[in-house]
């Protein structure tokens, strides 16, 4: 086995014994494990953030650990989920991309944890096309090619298709209240708490419809990137504000006539999903943002400007919501006796850009997107106010679970167990790896981003885009957080340029990814949702 702490009497993973098998399960701890998708570091006040509060996100960190250098592995919806469960690069667990199809079969650390007695549930979004294994419990989104609707969502629920009623992420929140209402308490458990905000289109609940209607967000440094010095990846994209960026489904700039009227608009569908009185609330709302597009005195940057405003009331509108239900839950386990006895994280699928570089979305190995927040309580271990500034994967969230719950980790995991970092206020351990690994697959697709491999180590990063192009990026991050200056080939960075391209080939050996331009197999063999629509 590859990491042992705890003991427990068993024979094989699935087999649990012996006579003190009550007393181990007392001492293991509960887990909720909280993501969201696509929130990113720069709205979260905790990490420095000066878009909005978030402040149930900043109790977690402030009462437990914040994890400044947290990477994705492959920064897209479902590559970064079964990554999750397995503990395993996404070259491994077969899911590279949003049009495969995940092979539950495979293990995963929710069976692992179910086998060693604890209750499992995964409730909202999956997004893994494929039915969950390994939980007693599991509701999950299906609308929308399973990113699931803001408004009166459906649900998979046991494998019984229903609608719920209401806002998406007070109601992901009732299911996870509703199943701790009725586990068994003979177990601990572990919850997969899966929020669909603040994903695209960034439909804000009733009560916060508006609500950043007459406030102007700082913009970033990088808003209007022209990607000068950087090769065609950066240009060719298909994400930005200027060019991307929908009248409709992003804007929302129809009336109730039109959207009432063209009931094959995307927007028309899920607007039709609300409650009467609130489209009447919508309709109030987003009036005056139509009225002023339809003058039609935007252009150029100050058009961009305009959409990068609407986009954050939108994105951050959804990003509260999130909050508050987190603090219901925090609330709920206070009152229940259960949250000091229950691991807490926080984290999101990927990073995502917000107007950096003129983007909106993710999958680039750059650093709003490959940085992930990472945030996690649980006082019987973890000291609070703690920071760590250890390079950590997602794909080292399973063996953490594992390792807290005294469960055996596999060899064949291949993150590694971040519960001594927990456990010693932060601090790195000696041996601990240099850099994050990253592989991204899904190209040509939407939004048009090249696949590329790479690493970041603490102060630099190396990025190789390849497929239809053969480019190199290297990034000083210490001089240019920004990654706005290629210096792959410039004399000066000669020598860290011939150590990063050796820890890169290390890295990829370490993980098996002996194949990384995929001149052997394919693994991204076309976005089959695209092609299921043309039909």
């Amino acid at each position: 086995m590859k990491n042992i702490s705890g003991s427990l009497c068993v024979a094989t993973l699935g087999l649990l014994g012996c006579a003190s098998h009550q007393k181990e399960h007392a001492e293991q701890p509960n887990i909720i494990f909280i993501m969201t998708d696509d929130h990113t570091t720069q709205a979260m006040s905790c990490y420095g953030g000066h878009l909005i509060q978030t402040p149930n996100m900043d109790r977690i960190a402030e009462e437990g650990i914040r994890f400044d250098n947290c990477y994705a592995v492959n920064a897209l919806s479902g590559p970064s989920r079964a990554c999750v469960l397995t503990g395993k690069f996404s070259h491994v667990n077969g899911f590279t991309d949003n049009a495969s199809t995940f092979d539950g079969s495979q293990q995963t650390f929710p069976k692992l944890l179910q086998q060693a007695g604890y209750e499992t549930a995964v409730i909202g979004k999956w997004h893994l096309i494929s039915e969950p294994q390994g939980f007693d419990y599991w509701s999950i989104l299906t609308g929308q090619e399973e990113q699931g609707d803001y408004y009166d969502p459906d649900f998979n629920e046991n494998g019984k298709h229903i609608t719920e009623k209401g806002y998406v992420t007070n109601i992901i929140t009732d299911k996870v209240i509703r199943f701790l209402d009725g586990r068994d308490t003979s177990k601990p458990f572990c919850v997969m708490f899966h929020q669909k905000a603040p994903h695209r289109n960034w439909m804000p609940a009733p009560e916060h419809l508006g609500m950043f209607n007459d406030t102007v967000f700082p913009e970033p440094a990088t808003l209007f990137d022209d990607y000068a010095g950087r090769g065609r990846a950066a240009a060719e994209q298909d994400m930005s504000l200027a060019r991307t960026f929908t009248d409709d489904w992003d804007l929302k700039l129809m009336t109730r006539e039109e959207l009432l009227k063209d009931t094959t608009n995307r927007l028309s569908k899920v607007y039709r999903r609300m409650p009467v009185e609130v489209q009447h609330k919508w309709d109030s709302v987003y009036a005056g943002r139509i009225a002023e597009y339809r003058r039609g005195n935007l252009k150029g940057k100050e058009l961009v400007s305009w959409k990068y405003q609407q986009y954050m009331r939108d994105y951050l509108a959804t990003v509260v919501s999130v909050d508050e239900n987190i603090g219901r839950l925090l609330k709920y386990l206070e009152d229940k006796g259960e949250l000091d006895n229950t691991v807490i994280v926080y984290t999101s699928d990927q990073g995502f850009f917000l107007g950096e570089h003129g983007w909106v979305d993710k999958r680039f190995m750059y650093e709003e997107c490959q940085r992930m927040p990472l945030i996690v309580r649980y006082p019987k271990a973890i000291k609070a106010g703690s920071v760590s500034s250890a390079i950590c994967m997602n794909v080292d969230f399973a063996p953490t679970f594992l390792d807290l719950a005294g469960i055996d980790i596999p060899e064949d995991i291949q993150g590694e167990s971040l519960k001594p970092i927990l456990e010693n206020e932060g601090r790195t351990p000696d041996g601990w790896r240099k850099a994050a690994y990253y592989h991204y697959y899904e190209y040509p697709a939407e939004h048009s981003v090249k696949r590329h491999y790479g690493i970041r180590t603490r102060d630099f990063k190396l990025i190789h885009f390849y497929n239809d192009i053969d480019e190199w990026e290297m990034y000083d991050l210490k001089k240019d957080p920004n990654e706005m200056n290629n210096v792959f080939g410039h004399p000066e960075y000669a020598e860290v340029q011939q150590e990063m391209m050796s820890l890169l080939k290390e890295t990829q050996m370490q993980y098996g990814d002996t194949d990384p331009e995929e001149k052997e197999k394919v693994l991204f063999k076309g976005d089959r949702r695209f092609q299921h629509r043309q039909k």
